[in-house]
């Protein structure tokens, strides 16, 4: 067993050999520590380098957290195309059909797509039936309906009669009030 014990060299003792001098490490063991401590120093550089580059990107992106909040009405408002606008109808004057009547003076404008010679043409030549249609639209309600809130519900509604009921070959894409007003007699 002690034989066993010399070659294992359990206790530290010197080796059976002779040679009291002590033993060289290798390469790799002195060589590891420095490859340790440059692969360290080399993440941490690579990690500060990746965080700076990160913060710098969205300063000057402006992707980072906003500091005010924007309220937005629509997720998506779209560019208002440009119309044609048929200016000729004019004033046009009737009453409500209230118990007491109202006076309603209006002068509406249309909006048709640009330059749009079927659509002009048109609208020229159905201007009677277009004072005639607008006369009888506003004679048809009453003053608490021609109230200035809901002036967007009376254009939805004209344009929408007027597009199936009065034009054959011409939409009616926005109407503009010029005047619109409800006068007590």
């Amino acid at each position: 067993m002690s034989d066993n014990r010399d070659e294992l060299d359990l206790e530290g003792s010197e080796p059976a050999g002779g040679d009291a001098s002590p033993k060289k490490a290798s390469g790799l063991t002195t060589l590891l520590p420095s490859l340790l401590k440059f692969a360290a120093i080399g993440l941490g550089a690579l990690i500060f380098i990746v965080t700076v580059s990160v913060i710098t990107f969205r300063i000057l992106n402006g992707t980072g957290k906003a500091q005010t909040v924007n309220v937005a009405v629509d997720e998506y408002t779209p560019k208002k195309p440009q119309l044609s606008w048929f200016t000729t109808i004019g004033v046009i004057r009737t009453r409500t059909k209230d118990p007491t009547p109202f006076s309603v003076v209006v002068n509406v404008i249309l909006g048709y797509d640009l330059d749009s010679k079927v659509s002009q043409n048109e609208l020229t030549n159905r201007l009677y039936e277009l004072k005639d249609f607008i006369r009888n639209f506003f004679s048809l309600k009453t003053a608490a309906e021609l109230q200035s809130n809901n002036e967007a519900q009376l254009k939805i509604e004209m344009r929408e009669i007027l597009n199936t009921q009065v034009l054959q070959d011409t939409k009616v894409r926005e109407i503009l009030f010029q005047q619109l007003d409800v006068v007590e007699m």
